[in-house]
């Protein structure tokens, strides 16, 4: 609403009401500022809350803990901030302030300011926004930089000249992306020319938060987006240069094949429909990795691209440890690229129940991902041809419902386990225990004997001894 031209926002928060309080007990400025009040504003859900108080932030961070009986407030003392964990969320504490940094470091000089300049300090317009908490002018907003129009707008700007701005914290790059996918904004053209000059600057950031923003743009609603900006802008070239490999049409003579890149947004964004795992989306963006690697020129056919799926697995390790991933994603990862093209050869010939019990064997509980990924996967221009598709993966999907209710393949358990095959044939540990082990799989899959201990151990005992002699 306004009044006398002024911005208010409706503040309902009680704890801002009764930290408001405090301030003003105190007889200290205090705003609501940042994603807060941008969401605010979005009407978006909002848990974490930054203030900024005019004075010292961890100070009043500590009198607000004691009035409210919180005893797990949080110091940071060299960065001069403090937070309060909430059951939803978090509020983090700072006094108004300006920084300044080294060009080949990520550590500011912290010096008091007011609150117009500690806003200047903000990646964009959207974020330097501030709302009072004081009782006299409760939610009364400061917004020295026309970042509420920006926001009406959906233009991303910076407060300062975008080059400060970036080269103070060259990390804002990536968040200027992935505010522009997350919100669907755009990124205003002096501060898009910016990233594009000084995507360089990127490499001094760690690693860590680099991905942390890369994932938030792969979870964002319409992935694309930001993953064009990323190869556009030219940061992709210093983060993820196989993307980059991906860009461009492989054409000779009067054969053609689709630029892999935009094949892969196309994935990616299909997956975004359907689910919500950012680690499927990222399958769907590494899936074809192998592509511009594996290429090759056949008369009569076009390009191939023989082994993509294995080469992709194996690019994954290498990939995980540069952008410093979670190593526990890894097997699921490697696994999915690995599989990728499995399905597409069941739609493509008969379906048998070994060739299905197989891909079920193998994916085991991420079946389901699998296949979710190979109908994201095609993105035929051809509707007849996608309707074909799709129909096929419907009767393998129903052929794999089949065998899984008869052989329950999904959640495999060897039917005779290792202790056992030894004590059956009379041997100890060794490889030939994982040989045998391997043939009573292949039998369970190929149908020669169902998924079951008695039958399992009456086949182990009519092989072993060929087996056991064959390796002696």
């Amino acid at each position: 609403m306004m009044k006398e031209s002024l911005i208010y926002i409706e503040i309902e928060n009680e704890i801002l009401k009764q930290i408001g309080s405090i301030a003003d007990e105190l007889q200290i400025e205090a705003y609501v500022v940042g994603g807060f009040v941008r969401d605010k504003i979005l009407g978006k859900e909002v848990k974490d809350i930054d203030i900024v108080v005019i004075g010292d932030g961890i100070a009043f961070a500590k009198s607000v803990a004691k009035k409210i009986n919180q005893k797990n407030v949080v110091t940071y003392e060299k960065f001069g901030t403090a937070m309060l964990p909430l059951e939803e969320g978090k509020i983090e504490f700072v006094g108004a302030r300006e920084e300044s940094y080294a060009r080949d470091s990520r550590k500011p000089v912290v010096t008091k300011a007011s609150l117009q300049t500690d806003l200047s300090r903000r990646d964009f317009t959207v974020n330097a926004l501030a709302a009072s908490i004081n009782k006299t002018a409760f939610g009364e907003l400061s917004d020295p930089f026309n970042g509420y129009v920006d926001l009406k707008n959906k233009i991303l700007r910076t407060p300062l000249a975008p080059e400060k701005t970036f080269d103070d914290d060259p990390l804002r790059m990536m968040r200027a992306i992935r505010f522009a996918s997350q919100l669907n904004f755009t990124i205003e053209a002096s501060a898009y020319k910016a990233i594009r000059e000084m995507a360089s600057r990127i490499s001094i950031v760690s690693m860590e938060r680099i991905s942390d923003e890369f994932f938030k743009i792969l979870s964002s609603p319409k992935p694309s987006v930001g993953l064009k900006l990323f190869q556009e802008t030219g940061l992709a070239k210093y983060i993820i240069p196989e993307l980059v490999d991906m860009v461009g049409i492989d054409q000779r003579k009067d054969y053609h094949h689709k630029d892999v890149f935009l094949h892969t947004l196309k994935v990616v964004d299909s997956l975004s429909q359907f689910t919500e795992n950012v680690w499927l989306r990222f399958v769907g963006l590494v899936h074809d990795i192998a592509k511009p690697r594996t290429k090759a020129f056949k008369e009569g056919i076009g390009w191939t691209f023989h082994g993509h799926e294995e080469i992709g697995a194996r690019m994954m390790k290498p990939l995980f440890r540069r952008m410093r991933l979670p190593m526990d994603k890894l097997a699921y990862v490697e696994k999915i690229v690995r599989l990728h093209l499995r399905p597409m050869v069941l739609v493509s010939e008969e379906v048998t129940d070994s060739a299905i019990r197989r891909v079920m064997f193998e994916a085991g509980q991420d079946i389901d991902d699998l296949m979710m990924l190979c109908r994201a996967d095609i993105t035929s221009q051809n509707p007849q041809r996608v309707s074909k598709y799709l129909q096929n993966y419907d009767q393998v999907l129903a052929k794999m419902k089949e065998v899984e209710e008869k052989d329950q393949i999904r959640n495999w358990q060897p039917p005779v386990k290792g202790d056992e095959i030894m004590q059956a044939c009379g041997i100890k540990p060794g490889p030939i225990v994982g040989v045998l082990k391997t043939k009573i799989e292949d039998a369970i899959i190929e149908g020669e004997i169902p998924n079951e201990h008695d039958a399992a151990l009456s086949y182990l005992l009519s092989i072993k001894d060929d087996i056991i002699k064959n390796y002696s």
